[in-house]
C-alpha cells in the first residue's frame, strides 16, 4: 500500500493561488500553505467557493523548525521573495527588492503531515526554507509519490546535499524544469495526472507535475549534469553573479555566452519520483 492520499496535494508556498487553481481544476484536494498574511487573505477570497466545499485548506503560516511566532521578511518589490531567513532577505536588498518584518506563526512541516496526510505531490516554494519539508518526511513511512522544490544555484555543496537527502528518502528519478519557460507548458492531453483541464500558466507558476511535468525522468548523475551548466551561468549573470557586481564585464561576457544564455539563469525546479 502506498500509504499517500491519492487526491491531495500540499502548494507550500502557494502565493497568490497560480498553482493551486490548476490542481483544484484537475480534481486534487489541495492543502495550500502561505506565509504572507495579506497573499494568504487572497488565495481565501479568491478560492472561497472551494474553501466552503471542503476542496481547499488554507494554512496561514510559515514553515519552521518549531511551532510558535517567528519573524517573516514580506517582500515590498517582489512578493514571491518572502522568507523567514534573514539572508535571504538581506540578498534581496542588495539587488533593489527591500523587505519590512512582520510576525507570523509558524509551523512545522511535521505538524502538517499529522494534521492532513502524506499528500501525492508536495510542490515546495518557501525561499530558503525548502529543504524543511523534504527534512519532514523522515519520520513518515509514507512519502509523496511525486515532489518538487526550488533547487540551489549558488551552492554545489547544498546541491549534493539536497540529491542525497532525495535518495535517503527513496527518490531515485529526476527532472530538472526550468521554470522561467512555464507559460509555454501545454496540458498533457490526455491527462496523466488528475483529470483533463484547458489551462493557461501564469509567470510565477511551478505548472505540470508528475508524471506530466516536462522531460525525462533521469537518474542522479545525469541530473547534476543538467544542473552543472545552470550554476555556472548563475555565477555570471545571477542576481549576485559577476556581471551584476562588474558590469563592464557583461560586453565581455557576451562574446562567449550570447543570448539566450544569461536568460537561462531563471528558476529551476528539481521533481523526483519514487517511481
Amino acid at each position: 500500500m502506498a500509504g499517500w492520499d491519492a487526491n491531495l496535494i500540499f502548494d507550500a508556498g502557494a502565493h497568490q493561488g497560480e498553482d493551486t487553481e490548476f490542481y483544484l481544476r484537475k480534481g486534487f484536494r489541495v492543502v495550500a500553505i502561505e506565509a504572507s498574511p495579506r497573499l494568504a487573505s487572497g488565495l481565501e477570497q479568491r478560492f472561497a467557493a472551494e474553501i466552503a466545499s471542503g476542496q481547499l485548506v488554507v494554512v496561514q503560516a510559515a514553515i519552521t523548525e518549531r511551532n510558535g511566532r517567528v519573524n517573516f521578511f514580506e517582500n515590498t518589490r517582489t512578493s514571491v521573495w518572502g522568507t523567514t531567513r534573514p539572508e535571504w532577505a538581506e540578498r534581496n536588498s542588495r539587488v533593489g527588492a527591500p523587505s519590512r518584518c512582520i510576525e507570523v506563526e509558524g509551523v512545522t512541516f511535521e505538524t502538517l503531515l499529522h494534521r492532513f496526510g502524506v499528500p501525492y505531490y508536495l510542490k515546495v516554494d518557501i525561499e530558503g526554507s525548502d529543504m524543511l519539508c523534504l527534512e519532514a518526511l523522515r519520520g513518515f513511512a509514507a512519502k509523496p509519490r511525486y515532489v518538487s522544490f526550488e533547487s540551489t544555484k549558488t551552492s554545489w555543496k547544498e546541491l549534493l546535499a539536497e540529491f542525497d537527502l532525495l535518495r535517503s528518502l527513496g527518490y531515485h528519478r529526476y527532472k530538472v524544469v526550468p521554470q522561467h519557460t512555464v507559460e509555454a507548458q501545454v496540458p498533457a492531453s490526455p491527462a496523466r495526472e488528475g483529470q483533463f483541464v484547458e489551462h493557461r500558466f501564469p509567470a510565477g507558476a511551478s505548472g505540470q507535475f508528475g508524471a506530466e511535468a516536462p522531460g525525462e525522468w533521469v537518474d542522479r548523475a545525469r541530473a547534476l549534469a543538467i544542473c552543472y551548466p545552470i550554476f555556472m551561468l548563475y555565477a555570471l549573470f545571477g542576481d549576485d553573479g559577476l556581471t551584476t557586481k562588474h558590469p563592464a564585464l557583461k560586453a565581455e561576457l557576451a562574446r562567449y555566452f550570447p543570448p539566450p544564455a544569461p536568460a537561462m539563469v531563471g528558476w529551476y525546479d528539481t521533481h523526483a519520483s519514487l517511481d
